[in-house]
């Protein structure tokens, strides 16, 4: 049975999507399938954790083709914990997204796309979270951005078509890279299987070895939205509809962040040849970190200050990998899980917001903590998390970074913590500027020049009263999707001691580079 549960979730996403896209007269049956089959990946990307947990690695040689000769599928805690992850994100934006469908009549989400073009994503998520070899990763790559371009441009209008443009070409920037990557891997080790090679690298010269090593970095800081080649994403994930920005936000830059964990503790650790890039490392954390925050801090617009606040937040992942300890990989583990969660969570929020108020600029929007007070807490709980306020798990993430940086120590080290702690309070400034006059302040206190130059906004409705609005345009399917999500993220919380041993355990097996070259590799292939 798990033998066949790898392939298995690559396998039915890749078959819900043809036939989601056979049923495209049949609308009913679309939402069915694609339920069916996220429910499904769900049920055993969960069974695949509880095992490898228990024995290890599931690791399963497709077509019998002996590895590294065929492709082999690696299912490790980090992989599994992905996969999870994933799957409930996957799930839970699908039902909101089924339930602003029926309210607008699928105008936003068309679907006889939009289905099988969501199917096809989860798949591209399950390829890259479980090949065991490079080439198959870009592969996953290369199907996370066909299917991304197609959601990115639903509905056809100007801004998400420019937005699509700047997407894809940026992309394709970081696929050439990788696969320029790829093929100097190849041709430096004769392999691109990710044990055989990390068995290899050990035999290159530290000059061929640090190109490889920075060329792999390269394309993989483009998807993760990296300082500097984070420019792009806060100009493209807010044209999109609602449950495509959200998904967006939880999953798709921490593919590239899987990546880098793969690349830095797999095949170029510290005492590989070229692998000590833990200093310039932690330079781009700082900087992703500050900048991503100081520019969400000017937006006036919901969606893009979050896209700013994703962008800053990914520092905090790439400081835990630089500090290469087993603690700052176990917090590392659990804030990528933190902020997959809250991030998708507070853009379904958001989206709501945009239901209630019609738009999702700060200065046209006031008084919907008395217009729709369970958006406002739908908004607030993820706010305060993402802000990390204690108990949450943002601060429960953030904490443990802090730790493992302070146990490491170094000015540099310290620097970046200091960056962190930076970060955390204006984010929090942040949220909760969004917070105050969003929800918080009143219609009336907008029109009486509690800022004059918001006045001006409204210069079309001067005289609009202070009446709230009703949640009649809010169906209930989007607002219980948000509502479990909020509590998924609550959870996180909860069980944050199970999950940190869980990290635990996972940063023990990530960080045991010999023992995943023993477990993939069979003898004969092994060198020497």
């Amino acid at each position: 049975m798990t033998r066949v549960l790898p392939p298995l979730v690559v396998l039915l996403p890749l078959l819900g999507a043809a036939l989601a896209l056979a049923m495209g007269r049949y609308k009913k049956f679309q939402v069915a399938i694609s339920t069916a089959t996220l429910s499904l990946m769900t049920l055993a990307a969960a069974w695949l954790l509880y095992y490898v947990d228990r024995n290890g690695a599931a690791i399963v040689e497709v077509g019998a083709w002996q590895t590294p000769y065929g492709i082999t599928l690696v299912v490790d805690r980090l992989s599994a914990i992905m996969l999870v992850v994933s799957c409930i994100v996957l799930l839970g934006v699908l039902v909101y997204a089924v339930g602003q469908g029926i309210a607008d009549g699928n105008r936003e989400t068309p679907l006889t796309i939009f289905h099988p073009t969501y199917l096809m994503l989860s798949a591209g998520l399950a390829v890259a979270f479980t090949t065991g070899d490079l080439f198959n990763l870009f592969v996953g790559f290369e199907i996370l951005l066909a299917a991304s371009y197609v959601l990115l441009t639903l509905g056809g209008t100007g801004s998400r078509i420019r937005a699509g443009v700047t997407y894809i070409v940026v992309s394709l920037v970081s696929s050439t890279f990788f696969l320029a990557a790829i093929a100097m891997v190849y041709g430096a080790t004769g392999t691109v299987n990710m044990a055989q090679v990390a068995e290899r690298i050990g035999d290159l010269p530290p000059s061929t070895a640090l190109l490889l090593h920075v060329m792999l970095l390269l394309g993989f800081a483009i998807k993760a939205a990296l300082f500097p080649m984070s420019f792009w994403l806060p100009d493209s994930y807010p044209t999109a509809p609602a449950p495509v920005t959200a998904v967006f936000a939880g999953l798709l830059t921490k593919v590239g962040v899987y990546a880098i964990i793969r690349t830095e503790t797999l095949l170029f650790p510290d005492d590989a040849p070229g692998g000590d890039l833990r200093v310039p490392l932690m330079w781009v954390a700082l900087l992703t970190m500050v900048i991503g925050i100081l520019g969400a801090s000017v937006q006036a617009d919901i969606k893009r200050l979050l896209s700013f606040t994703l962008v800053s937040h990914i520092g905090y992942m790439i400081f835990g990998i630089a500090l290469s300890s087993q603690l700052g990989l176990n917090a590392t583990v659990y804030y990528v899980v933190h902020h997959i969660t809250v991030q998708t969570t507070l853009f379904l929020a958001v989206g709501l917001v945009e239901r209630v108020g019609e738009s999702t600029s700060i200065s046209k929007l006031s008084g919907l903590l008395k217009a729709a007070p369970l958006v406002a807490v739908l908004f607030f709980i993820p706010a305060l998390n993402l802000g990390g306020i204690p108990p949450f798990s943002g601060f429960v993430g953030k904490a443990g970074l802090l730790v493992a940086g302070a146990q490491v120590g170094g000015w540099v080290v310290w620097v970046v913590i200091a960056g962190a702690v930076l970060t955390s309070l204006l984010t929090l400034y942040t949220l909760m500027r969004v917070w105050n006059m969003v929800f918080w302040r009143s219609r009336k206190e907008v029109n009486e020049g509690y800022e004059s130059f918001l006045i001006n906004t409204l210069v079309e409705n001067p005289d609009a009263d202070d009446e709230p609005r009703t949640q009649s345009t809010t169906p209930r399917l989007m607002v219980a999707a948000t509502t479990a999500m909020v509590a998924v993220t609550v959870g996180l919380t909860l069980f944050a001691g199970p999950l940190f041993g869980l990290g635990d355990r996972t940063a023990q097996e990530i960080g045991d580079r010999e023992a995943r070259i023993a477990d993939v590799l069979p003898e004969e292939a092994r060198d020497g």
